[in-house]
């Protein structure tokens, strides 16, 4: 991707003149984006690691596989979300990894957490670059050196298993190859996240990614059979069987933890068949809460399609669902989209069965081409994220998640804290939210945030963030439902685990990591 915004530069586009004309009718900006800085005239911390760590890790790698150039360690300052956008656009050094090195399995990435454990340099592993949260921060903790850990060498499936349904993959594969080498078989994933096109399957399982197919195929913890991951102190090699009573499941611990207790070089995932038929529908409610209560009902009942999700009446009317026609003429109430995947026979008797559920509460067919345009542009909303930055328009995302019964009063709470927090410069903020994913308990709900930048927009932000966090802890939610902690999520982690689950986790890492390299600053509060 590129250094100062999302993903690739084709993806790029400028904002069409119906955007423009919305932004100055709703935020009085103009609507012409301001010149971003090419990488090669950014300037970065000197890179502090010295010859004889660089000939230590040389000698683990080799010379091809450890870069200190400008490139490779500006590329690999950070992730993705929009304070990391907007400090990139700040003038003077950035910061960034005093290198970057790239193992070519398991066992050098075990050399390289050795090295550096006994040589005092942390370590960030790295997949796609895609974290949104803080993940990736160069943070040198207490460090003088820190490098990024680069898995995109780990990219080969080593085993299918056909008759089982699972597949053994590389940590460093991104999303759009593993479905390439599955399909090649007859399988897929179908783990498809917004950040679907550049994240790495080592990323997935260790932010505990949950993808827009989650209502069909589950979350990517659910798919997670066996995992091997490399730790300072040692190899881990978890999970025997699909289910087990031998103690507690230590999957769990390294499965979200973000890369501060280990690396994870290999999963071993459940697959299914390459779906055969693919059926899309579009509906509208005449309310959010309607349309909520009726994908309560498809989940419960046992009926859930593939992807399942509801756009409030902000986002339909915006129509941000359908990337292609934002501004244009609006869907009626609240947008929902379905699609249900799988064999003839399966889609038409699960079709059948979730349209006859949402008719019954109170939702109205709207035919298949809302939907086909939502999985179209589906990966799109990050580009235009970037886009609106470029002409003075704070724009991101959170996201959490409750149970049914508290979903309306979780949203609510949400709305009203980014609209206090960003709303007091006599221009409000528009706050749009979706169900993202469904359960049979509750829901996630999804939350994009525009407003107008001001003169600090990253100070902006920051207000904003813990107003909106102190609101969903106080609401009763999650304080990430797949997002992940980072560094950004961190001051909430007691208020979801204890101070004694702090402790807990504290614990382990000293077992795993006791001179404390991997991945400093994140998770742990």
């Amino acid at each position: 991707m590129v250094w100062d915004a999302w993903g690739i530069p084709a993806g790029h586009k400028p904002l069409s003149a119906r955007i423009r004309g919305l932004l100055t009718q709703v935020f009085g900006v103009s609507g012409d984006p301001v010149a971003r800085r090419d990488e090669g005239d950014v300037p970065l911390r000197e890179s502090a690691l010295t010859p004889a760590q660089r000939a230590g890790l040389v000698e683990v790698v080799g010379a091809d596989n450890l870069s200190a150039e400008h490139r490779d360690r500006l590329l690999h300052a950070g992730g993705k979300s929009t304070p990391d956008l907007l400090r990139r656009r700040v003038e003077g050094p950035q910061d960034a990894p005093d290198a970057v090195v790239f193992p070519a399995d398991h066992d050098q990435v075990l050399a390289v957490l050795a090295y550096c454990a006994e040589n005092a340099v942390a370590v960030v592993p790295f997949g796609g670059g895609t974290s949104v949260v803080g993940g990736l921060d160069p943070v040198r903790g207490r460090f003088d050196a820190v490098i990024a850990l680069d898995l995109r060498r780990l990219d080969t499936i080593t085993r299918i298993d056909p008759v089982s349904g699972t597949a053994t993959l590389g940590a460093g594969l991104t999303g759009p190859r593993t479905e390439e080498l599955l399909g090649a078989h007859g399988f897929s994933l179908g783990h498809f996240p917004q950040s679907f096109e550049f994240a790495s399957i080592g990323g997935f399982a260790a932010t505990r990614s949950s993808g827009q197919a989650s209502a069909g195929y589950g979350r990517f913890d659910d798919m997670v059979q066996r995992l091997k991951i490399a730790t300072p102190s040692g190899t881990l090699e978890l999970g025997r069987a699909p289910a087990s009573a031998a103690g507690p499941d230590l999957r769990e611990l390294f499965v979200g933890s973000e890369g501060t207790l280990g690396v994870i070089t290999e999963v071993t995932l459940r697959v299914h068949p390459v779906p055969e038929a693919v059926a899309y529908q579009a509906w509208s409610f005449p309310d959010f809460e309607t349309g909520a209560a009726a994908l309560r009902s498809v989940v419960q009942a046992g009926a859930a399609p593939t992807v399942l999700r509801l756009s409030d009446e902000v986002e339909t009317g915006i129509n941000l669902a359908r990337s292609g026609d934002i501004g244009g003429n609006p869907i009626a109430g609240c947008l929902a989209i379905t699609t249900v995947e799988g064999s003839a026979a399966h889609v038409a008797a699960r079709s059948a069965e979730a349209n006859a559920l949402l008719t019954a509460a109170g939702g109205t067919a709207l035919g298949q081409t809302p939907a086909e345009e939502w999985e179209h542009g589906r990966f799109a909303a990050p580009y235009l994220r970037d886009a609106l930055l470029d002409v003075g328009v704070l724009c991101e995302t959170l996201e959490t998640a409750t149970t049914w019964s508290n979903v309306m009063a979780l949203k609510a709470k949400v709305t009203g804290a980014l609209t206090d927090a960003l709303g007091g410069q006599g221009t409000p903020p528009l706050v749009m939210c979706h169900i993202s994913h469904t359960y049979p308990t509750g829901a996630s709900l999804y939350f994009t945030v525009i407003a107008k930048q001001l003169d600090d927009p990253i100070a902006q932000w920051q207000v904003a963030k813990r107003a909106v966090g102190d609101a969903i802890v106080a609401a009763g939610g999650t304080i990430t439902h797949h997002h992940a902690v980072g560094t950004d999520h961190r001051p909430w982690l007691p208020d979801e685990v204890g101070d004694l689950g702090v402790r807990v986790l504290r614990a382990v890492k000293a077992e795993v990591d006791p001179a404390g390299i991997l991945n400093p600053g994140k998770l742990f509060p």
